[in-house]
């Protein structure tokens, strides 16, 4: 029979692929099972899309079996299904339903939609098959949200794509479940180097064999209550795995390289430092071009300090890294890459723009703890992709095939005991961090601004200006040289160099914002990157803390056992430790970097200034033989 639910709300769409409901209203479903609390139907207006699940109530009104096919006196189909069947019940006219006050009491206030604003429509992680809604396993699992940009500076070419070259090792996504390890428990030493941690043990108060009984638990017991889910499902903290791993179901294989150490520094906790620290050139672009001359493109010469061995890279490549880095760190601030541009890409200037952004990209990648040390990142510094194409491919697809991401990133996480953490203070650091981080983003925009501006004077209104003093000066030499007394032939030659010495002065101040000015703003446009990364980093940690609280709470009304709750809290505080840590980083390479970027500033304008003294001390001596 056909699915039909009745809207309990009004529900207004706001984005591409909803549908508005009015209260009272029955529509058609095309399914019965919600997607991440979204359910596909048709209103009564004819459009068809998506709308939250729980502003409608489903109408269950069974038909009558035909005769003979579960009937009075048809054998039973099933084993708990009587001979004889069951009764059925007339279906109920439509106007007659009338939801029950209290039906949704536990989740609701009482005659109050919950807020729209809470929703949000699945993006491209959902595809239509037919009258199905299939997710992503992106959505399904968790991981971040990170889309690779598309546009034309740089499209991906055929072999980029191609059919993986690498096997599918046991455990990687879409080769089925963990297998068993021979005289291994979960969490022991499975192989060598490689364990297997689940926080689902926690899940459970009964035993951990898999041959216990099933513990059951009168209505009044401490273990009924659990940790609500997000209703939002397309939150950040739902995204990043950051909630399926607080609330004990991560679950997987970590291997000895892929722990990151977060520990206790004298201002708190910090990423463990890389032992083997490096850097990074980039020079020489060059234009290149494939498919005889139809396809062209830049490529970047990388020199890596620990390896001395040179790399190719395209910006697709700087792209497809940052898109892996940006889906495996959910509480690590990857840098942004330096914009796109679908005009001028082969243009002298924008060329030299992009090439110190990504500079600046690479040095804030081998800084970091973390990043420096990821395989992926690696793999990008030291494959040759144009003399072995088939190891670059090979590490491509194990990047993308990737099992530490979502919820088990966070099983990579090696930090302190758990005592030395107070979320108290976690909270207070982390309110006051956010704040820091608003002021700066404010204040990083206006000085922007600020310098863009006097950059544009400097280019083109200064040297207007004192172009037009140097001319005037000309204009009075030449006036002068009406006179042909001899004695006033030195002044007139003073007075005209004079004029030119204003007029290179002019060409100084079109020149200098690309020495200080410039260098300023490019700076900027990398830490307004980072800042606009730190409000979904927050919101995992402020997320954890909530299950926290709640979990505390249940404690209280005696609805949890302890074991549990504290479950959770050592879950969220190995999320609050990796934010401190990420937090200690990005002020230590704050401080450093607008160190030496100011310092650089303020060195270009002492020798910008000598310059123009330089310019009209020269005018100046042309007066002493008059």
């Amino acid at each position: 029979m056909a699915l039909r639910a009745r809207a309990l709300y009004d529900f207004r769409s706001e984005n591409p692929g909803e549908i508005s409901l009015r209260e009272h209203e029955v529509l058609s479903l095309c399914s019965e099972q919600d997607i991440e609390g979204w359910l596909e139907g048709i209103n009564s207006r004819g459009d068809r899309g998506l709308f939250p699940a729980s502003y409608v109530q489903v109408i269950r009104a069974p038909e009558p079996s035909p005769a003979g096919d579960g009937g009075p006196g048809a054998p039973a189909r099933y084993a708990n299904v009587p001979p004889g069947g069951f009764e059925p019940l007339p279906a109920a006219p439509p106007t007659s339903f009338k939801p029950p006050p209290d039906a949704f009491q536990p989740l609701l206030q009482p005659q109050q939609a919950p807020p729209a604003s809470t929703f949000q429509p699945p993006g491209s992680g959902f595809s239509y098959g037919g009258s199905a809604l299939q997710p992503s396993p992106q959505q399904l699992y968790g991981g971040g949200g990170y889309q690779a940009s598309q546009g034309s500076d740089d499209d991906w070419d055929d072999e980029w794509d191609d059919s993986s070259t690498v096997a599918d090792e046991p455990g990687a996504l879409g080769s089925g479940a963990y297998p068993d390890l021979d005289g291994s428990s979960s969490g022991g030493v499975g192989a060598a180097g490689r364990y297997r941690l689940s926080t689902r043990s926690d899940l459970s108060l009964g035993s951990r064999g898999g041959s216990a009984p099933p513990q059951h638990h009168p209505s009044g017991a401490k273990s009924s209550a659990t940790v609500s889910r997000n209703l939002n499902r397309f939150s950040t903290f739902v995204k990043s795995g950051g909630e399926a791993f607080v609330l004990g179901e991560a679950s997987g294989f970590v291997k000895d390289g892929d722990k990151l150490c977060v520990v206790l520094g004298p201002y708190g906790p910090e990423w463990q430092e890389n032992p083997y620290p490096f850097q990074c050139t980039i020079d020489d672009p060059t234009k290149q071009t494939k498919f005889k001359g139809m396809k062209s493109y830049i490529s970047y010469k990388l020199v890596p300090t620990h390896t001395q061995v040179p790399v190719h890279r395209r910006y697709k490549h700087f792209d497809w890294l940052y898109a892996r880095l940006a889906e495996k760190f959910p509480v690590i601030s990857v840098p942004h890459l330096p914009e796109k541009q679908a005009t001028g890409r082969f243009e002298e200037d924008f060329i030299s723009k992009r090439r110190k952004g990504l500079i600046w990209w690479m040095n804030h990648m081998a800084s970091h703890p973390v990043l420096a040390q990821c395989d992926v990142f690696q793999h990008f510094l030291t494959c040759p992709s144009s003399t072995d194409e088939k190891a670059w491919k090979q590490g491509k697809r194990k990047a993308e095939k990737d099992e530490m991401v979502g919820a088990n990133f966070f099983l990579t996480l090696s930090t302190p005991p758990a005592a030395a953490l107070d979320l108290q203070e976690v909270e207070s650091k982390i309110e006051g961090f956010k704040s820091f981080t608003k002021k700066m983003d404010d204040s990083a925009l206006q000085l922007n601004h600020t310098a863009n501006e006097f950059a544009r004077k400097q280019v083109t209104g200064f040297k207007k200006e004192y172009q037009r003093v140097g001319q005037s000066f000309r204009g009075l030499s030449q006036a002068f040289e009406l006179d042909q007394q001899a004695f006033s032939a030195g002044l007139n030659q003073a007075i005209a160099f004079t004029g030119d010495a204003y007029d290179a002065i002019g060409e100084l101040f079109a020149e200098q914002p690309r020495q200080d000015l410039d260098p300023v703003m490019d700076l900027l446009a990398l830490y307004q990157g980072h800042l606009a990364n730190f409000p979904d980093i927050i919101h995992v940690q402020k997320g954890a803390l909530t299950k926290v609280k709640e979990s505390r709470r249940h404690v209280e009304e005696g609805k949890m056992e302890v074991q549990k709750a504290d479950g959770i809290q050592d879950r969220c505080n190995t999320i609050s430790f990796a934010t401190l840590a990420e937090i200690h980083h990005f002020h230590q390479i704050r401080v450093r970097d607008f160190k030496s970027q100011m310092q650089h500033f303020l060195q270009q304008q002492i020798i910008f200034f000598q310059k123009v003294t330089q310019k009209l001390e020269e005018a100046l001596h042309k007066y002493d033989s008059v």
